[in-house]
């Protein structure tokens, strides 16, 4: 198993403040990652070091075995597929959302002049149909709500095909309806072979699609804990990353839930 991702001692500090401290982390070919942690974590930062759009103040990271910092990071970033709220407020409001999937393959956001490859055009097209937005292809980007939005970027993320898929918090804001049927969604992603290994960022564990392998926690930049799944996810871990007693369930099939320990 290759690794797509690998940081050594990584440090990111800004002013005074370390956002990340010596955070050691591979990520492999298939696996499927949740970063959790408090706001102030690191987590955003972490995301962006990963797709190369943040260099560290110290440390060794390898994407998709090119060294951040000796490779043409426009030429690594098209392969690593990218969903988050920074991503959001570079697309124009005006831009149609079939437009938003399909120039992902030619790595440019905005209106697009040139005629679509007939192949790009039906990989969009595709792509909508799996995350249930396919009615949407001729709406404009800004008149979608918080949950649809997110959906067509995810979409776009995928349009490339990645070797490295990264999704920031993509069922922030959304209702429990949009929740529960995005959650079933990645799932489905999970578990499909040919997926790219992915890391997810999220708060809440609620939000955690069965089929993810590995959990990663920050607090204050620095891992708490690192490792499979059901071994990094534990009541202990969670008290150490968020500074609270909780109490921590698992359903049969995978989903997790936790409440603070003084409620129960």
């Amino acid at each position: 198993m290759s690794a797509v991702l690998d940081l050594q001692q990584v440090t990111v500090v800004r002013g005074d403040k370390k956002l990340l401290d010596h955070v050691n982390w591979t990520v492999n070919d298939g696996e499927k990652w949740i970063v959790l942690g408090p706001n102030g974590a690191g987590k955003s930062t972490l995301l962006s070091i990963a797709g190369a759009r943040l260099h560290p103040t110290s440390g060794s990271v390898d994407i998709l075995d090119e060294i951040l910092g000796a490779v043409d990071v426009f030429e690594l970033r098209p392969r690593i597929g990218v969903s988050s709220a920074a991503l959001t407020q570079t697309i124009p409001d005006t831009e149609k959302v079939a437009d938003v999937v399909v120039t992902a393959a030619y790595a440019v956001t905005g209106r697009w002049n040139e005629e679509y490859d007939g192949l790009d055009a039906a990989r969009a097209s595709e792509l909508l149909a799996d995350w249930g937005i396919a009615d949407l292809g001729e709406r404009r980007f800004g008149s979608l709500s918080d949950g649809e939005k997110k959906r067509t970027l995810i979409a776009r993320a995928l349009m490339t095909d990645p070797e490295l898929l990264l999704l920031d918090e993509p069922g922030a804001g959304m209702d429990i309806a949009g929740r529960e049927d995005l959650v079933a969604r990645l799932t489905e992603l999970a578990t499909d072979d040919f997926a790219p290994a992915t890391i997810l960022v999220t708060h809440h564990l609620e939000e955690i699609p069965s089929g993810f392998t590995h959990a990663l926690m920050l607090r204050d930049g620095r891992v708490v804990a690192s490792g499979p799944i059901e071994q990094t996810i534990t009541e202990e871990n969670l008290r150490e990353t968020y500074g609270m007693d909780f109490k921590l369930s698992k359903t049969e099939n995978g989903r997790y839930s936790a409440f603070a320990a003084n409620n129960s």
